[in-house]
């Protein structure tokens, strides 16, 4: 997706200024931290929020792990652009 130089919100990864989170960014970020607690909480206390909420197996709790799996393959791909622009 373009970058756009005006004011309005755009759905591209990278905000206007460069120096922020863009939306794409943001909602990776909070589903990667949605599947760090589930894993959590499935590890601690053999609980799946997700599969509790959505239901075990369901279609949408499919979604979900699979934009939470989507989610972490972003962040890698951040996490790799950060350190070649560290080095």
């Amino acid at each position: 997706m373009a970058v756009t130089t005006s004011s309005t919100a755009s759905l591209s990864a990278r905000p206007v200024d460069g120096n922020s989170l863009g939306p794409v960014a943001w909602l990776s970020l909070a589903l990667m931290i949605i599947g760090s607690l589930n894993w959590g909480l499935v590890g601690v206390a053999n609980f799946d929020l997700v599969a509790a909420i959505f239901g075990q197996g369901s279609m949408l709790s499919r979604v979900v792990y699979a934009l939470v799996g989507l989610a972490g393959i972003y962040g890698i791909a951040v996490a790799l652009r950060l350190g070649r622009r560290a080095a």
